[in-house]
């Protein structure tokens, strides 16, 4: 049994081998704004701390953050629409004016003789005029009806709640993966400190070896066997440690912590048993939670709204504007005058173009829908599968700690015989070879088990909220 859970294992950690090392230039969630600085010291960090750094310097999460804020401008922006524009200028200023380059020459003048004094133009009359004007306008526009704009109102504010739930869906990303790489670091320590109790063991097996050989007392290819046994295990050791100082640096990369910093992980690996609701249960729980179907829904909502500012476009806008002005030349004395006007607008001759965005448009909306409707079945599955994943590794970690007792027993049992001179070595190295195995099972399968209750809690939608809750801490 020992060895069919090895190979299982395995398998395990051959394919995750091959996605080792992922990228911030594929994954923004495997970057992060660096704000932990490089120190001597020994940083110490909880699941808890981890999880907290993660939320506040993940690259993936900073993204989806500011594309809110990005919708939220648009969403102000759109709201403008339904507001008056007021706009006040002024202008103050010296102004000279040719008459004669404005058209006014000596046979036009003629004709406004009767406006001077006497019937006469007065001997040196120049067509150059000079005035001081003040003046001052006040500008009201505003929009009293449009179809377009109401509906533009209604798919920005969607967009901005489906920028929300995105941003809450990248967080719950962001938790699971530093809680997946914690995890994982954790069970690399303890691969770490079962090597080093391997390589104790096969050092005091191998000098016992050694020195029955240098009295005689047994042959010298148990004393080979005891060194290749010890070696075995050096490089196990070697190979554990090198995991867990490149899972640790991937771990950092993800919280913001620099890469070359020294942490100390504080938080051991949780265990406890998690009482598994039914499938109809949890869907519940995951229609109403699930941060990316509530997404979907609400770009469904944006979608409906822009189809609708597009079908809009055919029904008439009212806008009302108008300025009053006061001027003053010369200062002498202030005038008035002012416009209220209010425009009708009916599109006439644009069928074709209003059409085309409207097919558009109803293709984007069915899109949407479909992706959501698909969703809902995918959350079906995930949910259905998130839950054996639980229950098959809770029977993995039992079986686990069922052969770690075995392994146990049985080096004992030929620790016993060996010392008795019964049996030689190999048995011996055997007993420890499958202990030694048995340790990394039952590492793994705890990793494993851990990491599918964090799938089911994601799968639910409440991973952010309850992920103590289902690790038992």
């Amino acid at each position: 049994m020992a060895a069919g859970l090895f190979f299982v294992f395995l398998s395990i950690s051959g394919a995750r081998a091959v996605a080792q090392n992922p990228s911030s230039a594929t994954d923004p969630y495997f970057g992060s704004v660096t704000a932990q600085p490089l120190s001597d010291q020994t940083l110490r960090l909880s699941l808890d701390d981890a999880v907290r750094r993660g939320l506040e310097n993940n690259l993936g999460l900073k993204e989806a953050e500011n594309n809110e804020k990005i919708l939220h401008g648009e969403r102000d922006q759109a709201l403008q629409g339904f507001l008056p524009t007021i706009t006040l200028t002024g202008d103050t200023g010296y102004y000279e004016h040719n008459l004669a380059a404005l058209g006014f020459t000596s046979s036009l003048l003629s004709k406004f003789t009767f406006l001077f004094p006497g019937g006469v133009i007065p001997p040196g009359f120049s067509t150059i005029t000079k005035d001081y004007l003040t003046d001052g306008t006040v500008h009201f526009t505003e929009t009293l009806f449009s179809g377009p704009v109401i509906a533009g109102w209604k798919a920005a504010g969607a967009a901005e709640r489906s920028a929300y739930f995105a941003k809450m869906t990248a967080r719950g990303q962001v938790v699971q993966n530093v809680a997946d790489q914690y995890l994982r670091c954790i069970a690399d320590a303890s691969e770490v400190d079962n090597a080093h109790a391997q390589v104790a063991e096969a050092q005091t097996l191998f000098d016992h070896a050694h020195a029955e050989h240098e009295a005689g007392t047994v042959a010298g290819i148990d004393e080979l066997r005891a060194q290749v046994e010890l070696q075995a295990q050096q490089q196990a050791l070697i190979a554990a440690q090198n995991a867990l100082e490149k899972d640790q640096i991937l771990l950092k990369r993800e919280i913001g912590v620099a890469p070359g910093q020294k942490i100390a992980l504080v938080d051991t690996a949780p265990y406890s048993e998690l009482a598994l609701q039914s499938p109809a249960e949890v869907l519940a729980i995951a229609y109403q939670d699930r941060q990316d179907y509530q997404n979907l829904q609400n770009q469904a909502v944006e979608f409906k709204a822009i189809h609708a500012a597009y079908r809009s476009q055919r029904w008439p806008s009212l806008k009302f504007e108008g300025y009053y002005q006061t001027s003053t030349v010369n200062g002498a004395g202030t005038h008035g005058n002012l416009l209220a006007m209010g425009t009708l607008s009916l599109p006439i001759f644009r069928e074709a173009s209003l059409r085309g965005d409207e097919d558009a448009s109803l293709a984007q909306m069915n899109a949407v829908n479909a992706q959501r409707d698909s969703l809902r079945q995918q959350i079906d599955e995930q949910v259905r599968s998130a839950l054996l994943d639980v229950a098959a590794a809770a029977k993995l970690v039992d079986v686990a700690r069922s052969n770690v007792e075995l392994a146990t027993r049985a080096l004992s049992d030929e620790t016993d015989r060996v010392n008795a001179g019964v049996d030689d070595n190999l048995p011996l190295v055997t007993a420890q070879a499958t202990l030694t195995t048995a340790q990394s099972n039952l590492v793994e399968s705890l990793y494993q088990y851990n990491v599918s209750k964090l799938g089911l809690a994601r799968a639910s939608g409440v991973l952010e909220q309850q992920y103590r809750v289902f690790l038992g801490r």
